[in-house]
């Protein structure tokens, strides 16, 4: 050892100890952010909805350099307190009405800080196999709820299915995935080029299909937008797809890719997926359901003929920290062949080979996924559903609905308003009606405006049939009826401020 080496030693042996998981610490700095995640809750319906913050203002706030010295937890904490939470947008508010809920719920909550603790890196079933076995089982359980075939799971009965499951960030990934899937199974079978394969969405997908598509090597000159109307409340129409599939057929082209929609972004429009399914069979396409917001309700029985003829489609992914209080990031992506998904994206370096994955008897979820590295994200699916119960679920969504059925009575009975597309779920789609004395879209858009600056409650907009919709989506964790009718409240006394 040389002299420098043995000063550094020295040098070190001077320094205090350091224990990033001291026993006090972490009992201390847990008890203090469990404390702050429940006065969160009790206060964040008082605090402003949308903050009133530009870009910059934290760094202006926390500085634009890293510490170089530690400092008392509490230090962090109260510039979390009295920085962070003060320029969020707070999704966790019952007057957020914006986008799809992002719903919550203690014993997620409890779920993700155990995982986090834990902190597993699941990409084989050895790295981590009661991590592996949970999310195989959350995922089962949740196909039982949604009453999903048997050929989608990861067991059937007693012993290991043909299908397969794996819960994944978000539905971009899951469209991205069964993508490259079909991708593959499509090139292999017609010996096409990629150039030459084509997909298919209605106009009312959302957007980041085509964009997956485009990761995924399609050409963008093969991505088809099938339109849609007030005729089929926006669904897809299965005719016009048949139509786009043909053409493509006859000019040499491989139709390979179909995704239908159950419960669109915009206006919550759900596609015939059966019908959808019968056409795309005629070109051997794949067919993938994107069910991230609604999918939550079939767990209802009222709400599953939404997905009568599912048993057709290869694919179908929902996503519970939309609608099923499971939080962040929980997409739950479900295929009947998963050996298809595995072919497109397995990897098997040597350093992660080992005898239960050469058995064939486990599930490495690595291989159904973009990377390797995974978070143990069933646990918080599983704490939700055995904390919780199907009965609970089931009313949480039927609440949830009712809530919207009454603010869409409420819009029903003013004459100044008017319902645009017939509701589904928990989303309602409306607007002004048109005076004649200033544009529709514009005096929609100053009323959104001016209700969200009042931070009260947020509302966002889409434009359904060429004209700017407001949107009001129930489903906060927090919301009840109050919250629905203090907005409406707020809504009408703006727009007649607005008249006057």
């Amino acid at each position: 050892m040389g002299s420098c080496d043995a000063n550094l030693l020295t040098s070190f042996g001077e320094l205090p100890a350091f224990h990033p998981l001291n026993d006090d610490d972490i009992r201390s700095y847990l008890h203090k952010a469990v404390d702050f995640i429940s006065d969160y809750y009790k206060s964040v319906e008082s605090m402003p909805v949308l903050p009133g913050v530009k870009p910059g203002f934290l760094q202006d706030e926390l500085g634009a350099f890293p510490p170089v010295h530690s400092a008392p937890f509490d230090v962090a904490m109260k510039e979390l307190k009295a920085s962070v939470v003060p320029g969020m947008t707070q999704w966790a508010s019952p007057n957020f009405f914006a986008f799809f809920p992002a719903t919550n719920s203690a014993a997620a909550i409890a779920g993700d800080l155990i995982a986090s603790a834990m902190n597993t890196v699941g990409f084989t079933w050895q790295a981590a196999p009661a991590a592996t076995e949970m999310e195989v089982l959350a995922l089962d359980w949740l196909a039982q709820l949604l009453r999903l075939p048997r050929s989608f799971m990861n067991r059937n009965g007693a012993s290991r299915g043909t299908g397969g499951s794996v819960i994944l960030g978000t539905t971009s990934e899951a469209m991205l995935v069964t993508l490259a899937a079909a991708r593959d199974v499509a090139m292999r079978r017609s010996g096409a080029g990629i150039s030459s394969l084509a997909v298919y969405a209605s106009d009312q997908t959302h957007s980041t299909f085509f964009k997956a598509c485009w990761l995924a090597g399609f050409d963008p000159a093969n991505f088809r937008s099938i339109p849609t109307g007030p005729e089929t409340n926006y669904g897809v129409d299965p005719v016009k797809l048949l139509v786009a599939m043909q053409a493509d057929a006859v000019a040499g082209l491989v139709p390979t890719y179909v995704c239908a929609t159950m419960g669109t972004t915009s206006s919550n429009a759900v596609d015939p997926i059966g019908d959808v399914a019968k056409v795309a069979a005629m070109f051997n396409a794949w067919v993938h359901v994107d069910a991230a917001y609604a999918g939550s309700a079939c767990i209802c029985p009222e709400f599953r003929h939404h997905l009568n003829g599912v048993e057709r489609v290869d694919s179908i992914s929902m996503s519970p920290h939309k609608w099923l209080l499971t939080c962040l990031d929980c997409t739950c992506l479900y295929v009947r062949d998963a050996q298809r998904l595995s072919q497109s994206l397995a990897t098997n370096p040597e350093y992660l080979k080992n005898d239960a994955s050469a058995s064939g008897a486990v599930t490495d979820l690595k291989d159904m996924q973009v990377g390797v590295g995974r978070r143990f994200r069933g646990l918080k699916l599983w704490m939700v559903m055995r904390t919780y119960g199907t009965a609970n679920l089931q009313e949480h969504i039927r609440r949830d609905v009712a809530m919207a059925k009454m603010f869409e009575g409420l819009v029903h009975a003013d004459g100044r308003f008017e319902i645009v597309v017939p509701r589904n779920f928990a989303l309602v789609c409306f607007r002004i009606k048109a005076t004649g004395l200033r544009e529709g879209d514009e005096v929609n858009r100053e009323l959104m405006v001016n209700v969200n600056k009042t931070g009260k409650a947020y509302l966002a907009h889409t434009v359904v049939g060429g004209r700017l919709v407001l949107r009001f989506a129930v489903g906060s964790s927090l919301q009840e009826e109050r919250h629905i009718l203090s907005a409406w409240e707020l809504i009408t006394k703006t727009i007649s401020e607005m008249m006057n």
